[in-house]
């Protein structure tokens, strides 16, 4: 069986069941138990699982995975998808860049070709990122500054964001539930988040398929909101569902294109 497959059974036992054990998953999956131990150490790096001795069982919903450990994570995967993104955002525009670590590959991105854009962003690394090109205008929030991720939050910034009426804003975002729900972690984070969407004529989620399952404490809004999704691999059934439903665009771009 393959790696991808197994892992999104793991997840569904767990979700399940509440508990599996290695043995369980050894004996369902005819693989060795370094091969199930692999496969748990990988999703509990993903927050898919709680990884615990002897098995794993369903990941607490209030803690998210360090900002080291997500930047590292699916990092070609991310520039992929985010080389799809800016293609869509023509020269000249207006945007809102979220926190996180998509939303800052799209900086990156951003970076190579654009002219004359204008940024409104609540994430210091994204303002790093593109202050050095004169083709920019950046506009940094303010408010109060996470030093675990660079993340600018709090009434502050949320007060600041309301202030503008732009062409895009391009959403950074922990998971997204089956019911289509986007989650996060920091309810001070999704209050501006919320005020991104309710600002931006369009509105770009850009995720990669890690995210689709992950469970999140706070609920900021659904992908019924959004005006464009883009990620790596196909969304479960569900997502798709809606996805159809609300007829938003799906691109789904890999390594290989």
């Amino acid at each position: 069986m393959k790696q991808i497959p197994r892992h999104q059974q793991i997840i569904a036992l767990v979700q399940k069941q509440g508990y599996v054990s290695t043995d369980e998953l050894v004996e369902k999956f005819n693989v060795s138990p370094q091969t199930i131990r692999r496969d748990l150490n990988e999703l509990a790096d993903e927050n898919k699982i709680r990884r615990y001795h002897g098995g794993a069982t369903i990941p607490l919903s209030s803690e998210n995975t360090s900002y080291t450990t997500r930047k590292s994570m699916n990092y070609n995967e991310k520039d992929v998808i985010a080389d799809e993104v800016v293609k869509h955002i023509p020269d000249g525009a207006t945007l809102f860049i979220d926190i996180g670590t998509t939303p800052e590959a799209i900086a990156r991105a951003l970076n190579k070709n654009h002219k004359q854009l204008r940024v409104v962003t609540n994430n210091i690394n994204v303002a790093t990122i593109l202050l050095a090109n004169p083709e920019f205008k950046v506009i940094l929030a303010g408010g109060e500054v996470r030093n675990r991720d660079g993340g600018i939050v709090g009434e502050a910034t949320l007060d600041f964001v309301k202030q503008f009426r732009l062409d895009f804003g391009i959403l950074g975002i922990s998971g997204i539930d089956f019911d289509g729900s986007l989650l996060d972690f920091d309810y001070h984070e999704v209050r501006v988040k919320q005020a991104i969407i309710e600002n931006s004529r369009s509105v770009f989620l850009a995720v990669d398929h890690t995210k689709f399952g992950r469970n999140a404490m706070v609920k900021l809004g659904n992908i019924s909101q959004l005006n464009m999704l883009f990620t790596n691999q196909q969304p479960p059934k569900e997502i798709l569902s809606i996805l159809n439903e609300h007829a938003i665009p799906l691109q789904v771009v890999s390594k290989e294109e």
